[in-house]
């Protein structure tokens, strides 16, 4: 063939073919066959030039994988030693021009793609069948030298059946790969769109297109939450004695704004009021040296906002908080799960920049160990002094999500690492971090707090950080946390992360006081009836208060715990249980002259380390404290509670009777988390209509 008749083939793919015939087939047929018997065209010397074809442009990644792959086998079999290769190539060809017409303006050649300049001294384009003829053929042919040429590397990419000579044949390009046997079609391993560039993908396997994940459905919500009913009311005569553990969790109220500030309401179980309550900081007065312990309680009695035949009772404990420079060393262990389920925005990215905030609060003789899980679990981290952040940073960058969740695994090695940590005097604690989202190992709540409470008692505390939504398993995070001697908390913003880790780092890992129990004994004489709000997942058994074997919650350095009763005195018309006929016995009752506590209140608590609790007792007198701005804030966010659980107790009271409330109580706000508590009662109210 001459050069001639090339610059005429060239001049018919640019322009737009018409419809192949058996005529126009049987003509390339016979000018192949013709510069195959060419001795000439045989021992060419290659020419100058990329023999890969131009690099892709902007334009041609535009165009698609498809185009491209066949764009560029067009210019190969173009070059004088790729139309002499071998008859199945030129067929493959053909069938290519074939589909042209349906290509519209893409089957036009780019510009400057000389067929002088990109000779091939081997094919580098194979088809998946080769009739015997041309493997003998090719054998006999002299052999061209080689050309060095630096193409850009490509793993195999599958060309559309349509382009191939039989649908059930895959033609491919490559760097001197075989093809493969295979109906099934694979992407390049470089995205036309530079997204994705996954390594020897396996044959078959279909990756997704860039554009696929838009239209993929939403990932299922698996979310779970403790299922507790709400307390009721009981009725003093009957049923004097209210036992229960303290709760300085704040998980509840996040996960509640978290849910609000997505425009959808919060499941009812993942509103536990305490916790809301307890988010917040407060001015209770604080215990003096002269106090017993290293709390004091504050009771005040006020009337009820929603019901007006009941009064509030509120049971007020804060934490003494100790100078920093006084507290003993730290050994931290941060267990980070870097499962596939965190691999979301605010799950594993919001995890490390909340550890980076934390790490300047840290003294330098802590201690810092990094334990990673997933499909297994690995130590990042070496005990490692916190004042060497650098080294600190680049282990917690070097974590990525991925594979599923080893829970069991990942505790078990960050107990052992913080095991050894531990010298005499120091405090260790393991702090989880985490989507709740335990699939592999102990992923039941039961099987983890079985495991935990065996571990608890060797002085290493856990706490739990919860981060994301969707599969969000509270349930398990609670019982975690709980059995753990530790404190739970939801992170859905980076100021979440600098409240909890930087604001009240102490409270979150220093305990003062452990195994804190209330119990509260109500007068038959002053009382008729009583309700606890909230602490449903913290009840106890009346016989739990004396028993120093039963786990109870910790109270940290600083933290304030907020405790109310709606109480209904004796002879109210909010009474709601009639007297029961055979109640009375022969035992002689207290009368409100004789009697006039309203109730009397029980503490216990163990020092930190200690298996012996100590009691501090308080009568509950009618004319105690009168509320304050903190009290009647705390109020008006149990009443905030109270209205997402569609309470059968609150009345008529309304989220705007809730929001005037919490707007006169705000008081000192340093930080604006009781501003922005009324943001949220407001966008509950907006999406309660």
């Amino acid at each position: 063939m001459s050069e001639h008749d090339l610059d005429k083939l060239k001049a018919a793919l640019k322009a737009a073919p018409p419809a192949p015939d058996s005529a126009a087939k049987a003509a390339h047929m016979a000018a192949a066959m013709a510069a195959f018997d060419d001795e000439a065209e045989k021992t060419a010397t290659a020419a100058q030039g990329s023999a890969s074809g131009p690099r892709p442009t902007p334009e041609s990644r535009q165009k698609g994988w498809l185009w491209t792959g066949v764009q560029t086998m067009l210019d190969k079999l173009t070059t004088k030693a790729g139309l002499a290769a071998t008859t199945g190539i030129v067929a493959a060809g053909l069938a290519a021009v074939v589909i042209l017409p349906q290509m519209g303006e893409q089957g036009a050649m780019q510009p400057g793609n000389s067929v002088e300049k990109t000779a091939v001294a081997e094919p580098t384009i194979a088809g998946d069948i080769v009739s015997p003829e041309s493997e003998e053929a090719e054998a006999a042919a002299p052999q061209a030298p080689k050309v060095t040429a630096a193409p850009e590397p490509m793993a195999e990419v599958a060309i559309d059946d349509a382009v191939a000579s039989k649908p059930t044949v895959r033609h491919s390009l490559s760097t001197g790969k075989k093809p493969t046997q295979n109906n099934e079609r694979s992407l390049s391993s470089e995205s036309t769109h530079g997204l994705l560039k996954p390594s020897n993908p396996p044959v078959g396997a279909t990756l997704p297109t860039p554009d696929q994940d838009r239209f993929a459905p939403p990932p299922a919500d698996t979310e779970a939450f403790p299922e507790a009913a709400t307390n009721p009311v009981k009725v003093v005569s009957e049923e004097p004695v209210s036992t229960f553990s303290i709760d300085v969790d704040t998980a509840s109220y996040s996960v509640v704004r978290s849910s609000l500030n997505a425009g959808r309401m919060p499941p009812a179980d993942a509103v536990r009021i305490e916790e809301m309550v307890n988010y917040f900081p407060y001015g209770y007065p604080a215990p003096t040296a002269d106090d017993p312990a290293p709390f004091k309680p504050t009771v005040t009695v006020g009337d009820t906002p929603w019901n007006d035949g009941t009064k509030l009772v509120t049971i007020a404990l804060q934490g003494e908080l100790p100078v920093v420079e006084d507290r003993p060393p730290l050994n931290l262990v941060f267990l980070i799960d870097s499962s596939g389920s965190m691999n979301q925005p605010n799950k594993l990215p919001l995890l490390k920049q909340s550890l980076r905030l934390m790490l300047p609060e840290l003294r330098p003789e802590d201690e810092v160990a990094i334990v990673a899980y997933a499909g297994s679990s690995g130590l990042v981290l070496e005990p490692t002094p916190a004042g060497e952040r650098s080294t600190i940073l680049t282990a917690l960058d070097r974590i990525s999500a991925g594979g599923g969740t080893a829970g069991e695994a990942g505790l078990q090695q960050a107990y052992s690492v913080a095991e050894q940590m531990t010298g005499e005097g120091e405090i260790s604690r393991v702090l989880l971090a985490t989507d709740g989202d335990f699939n592999v190992g102990l992923s039941g709540a039961d099987a983890m707090k079985t495991y935990i409470k065996g571990k608890r008692d060797s002085g290493t505390y856990l706490s739990v950080l919860g981060f994301g939504r969707g599969n969000l398993n509270d349930a398990t995070m609670q019982a975690l946390a709980q059995n753990g001697n530790g404190q739970a908390a939801y992170i859905d913003t980076l100021s979440e992360a600098r409240k909890v880790l930087v604001d009240q780092l102490t409270g979150a890992l220093f305990p003062i006081a452990s195994d804190v129990k209330i119990q509260v004994e109500f007068n038959p004489a002053q009382i008729a009836e009583y309700r606890l709000i909230g602490y449903e997942t913290r009840a106890l058994k009346r016989e739990d208060f004396n028993n120093d074997k039963v786990d109870a919650g910790d109270i940290g350095a600083g933290h304030s715990v907020t405790a109310l009763y709606e109480v209904t005195p004796v002879g109210s018309p909010a009474v709601l249980n009639a007297p029961l006929r055979y109640a009375a016995g022969d035992a002689p009752q207290p009368t409100a002259e004789s009697s006039p506590e309203l109730g009397f209140l029980k503490m216990r608590w163990k020092e930190p380390g200690e298996s012996v609790s100590e009691l501090l007792e308080v009568p509950i007198m009618g004319d105690m404290a009168e509320a304050t701005d903190d009290t009647r804030f705390a109020t008006a966010i149990a009443a905030f509670g109270q209205l997402l659980k569609d309470s059968d107790y609150i009345g008529d009271y309304s989220y705007e009777d809730a929001i005037a409330l919490a707007n006169s109580a705000k008081g000192d706000d340093p930080f604006g988390y009781r501003a922005e508590a009324v943001q949220s009662m407001r966008l509950a109210e907006s999406l309660s209509q």
